[in-house]
């Protein structure tokens, strides 16, 4: 049965229309919480998540919680000023904020172009400092704290070839993690990402539906197979509740082991 440690609880969920963030808005829709799900622009993709929040709420026995949309790219630090403005006029306060927007382009690294990377860290890294400093802004200004996870990688920690905006972009998450958990932890203000492995979502487009590339990446993973964006879901639910209120400026990696480099484990390391 799922828990219910989100009952009363609002939460603004970016990227959320698709993939890992629209799971996440179910599950969090399940264990009680009001959602506004982010997408950059209106669209039938948008539209299908609402109404599957909505349905996994009632599902769960809230029937009565107003979800709702809210469009902004996040890369803009206006159009996130404007979007806590829209959530906060409708809900009133905001206890957890998910920052899960993210892309990523594979481009040679010794010719990287100026578009992809300014792209891929406005979305992924700036679009979440954006959203964090509304949100702890928001948290300071009335009692109760609030808490904010990020939608991290492994690759905040393990080298991607070929994609180094992305990386960079991961690597810059964690120092944030962990910095604005330090700054803001005697004010009741909790901050931790998840780190997810492979997930079969459209952001790896490029291996999931390709049964022979699909069989590599399996091969990497010690628990020999490819995630849901189901699977993070609960993760994230932890992290954003009351069983984690001891837990900050931690990475929580959900990767089916790929962070105990899977490569040695026919080594002998004696």
């Amino acid at each position: 049965m799922t828990p219910r440690r989100l009952v009363d609880k609002f939460a603004l969920i970016t990227g959320a229309s698709r993939g890992i963030g629209r799971a996440v808005a179910e599950r969090f829709a399940q264990e009680g919480a009001t959602v506004a799900i982010n997408a950059v622009a209106p669209g039938p993709q948008a539209d299908e998540a609402l109404e599957a929040v909505a349905a996994a709420g009632a599902a769960a026995g809230f029937p009565d919680r107003r979800h709702m949309l809210v469009y902004a790219d996040v890369a803009s630090s206006a159009a996130v000023d404007a979007m806590f403005g829209e959530v906060l006029a409708a809900f009133g306060r905001l206890d957890i904020l998910v920052n899960n927007a993210g892309i990523q382009t594979e481009e040679p690294s010794e010719s990287f172009t100026d578009e992809t990377m300014e792209r891929v860290l406005g979305v992924n890294l700036l679009g979440a400092a954006y959203c964090a400093r509304a949100a702890i802004a928001h948290f300071l200004s009335r009692p109760g704290g609030g808490a904010i996870v990020n939608n991290s990688s492994v690759h905040q920690l393990i080298p991607k070839p070929g994609y180094l905006s992305y990386s960079i972009s991961k690597g810059g998450l964690d120092n944030m993690t962990r910095t604005l958990a330090l700054e803001f932890a005697d004010k009741g203000i909790r901050v931790n990402s998840v780190g997810p492995g492979a997930v079969a979502t459209d952001i790896n487009a490029a291996w999931k539906d390709d049964p022979v590339r699909r069989k590599v990446i399996e091969g990497m993973i010690p628990m020999r197979y490819v995630a849901t964006p189901e699977q993070m879901a609960p993760v994230f639910a932890f992290l954003a509740s009351d069983d984690a209120s001891y837990v900050t400026g931690q990475t929580l990696y959900a990767c089916g082991g790929l962070t105990l480099f899977n490569e040695i484990k026919s080594n002998s390391t004696s």
